[in-house]
């Protein structure tokens, strides 16, 4: 399957993953105004076996199938040594 992936002008460290170009309708309105104005960064072909670099494929497709999105989170920072 095709998947956009966006950044919000507020939470660039953010990526908002959609099933469908500029289909926003799924997202909650608070979701999209703490993440400001979008801008696609990236569109690939999705399948489960797919290497991402900081989320599980299987997770991002399970997301898009019940909740229309797929937030990801910056990882967490690693304390000071």
């Amino acid at each position: 399957m095709d998947c956009f992936v966006y950044k919000g002008q507020r939470k660039p460290d953010c990526y908002l993953y959609l099933p469908e170009a500029d289909n926003f309708e799924r997202v909650p309105r608070a979701l999209l105004d703490q993440l400001g104005e979008l801008q696609k960064v990236l569109t690939f072909d999705l399948h489960p076996e797919r290497t991402l670099a900081q989320e599980d494929a299987a997770n991002v497709l399970e997301s898009l199938a019940s909740k229309g999105f797929h937030l990801q989170m910056p990882p967490p920072e690693e304390p000071p040594h």
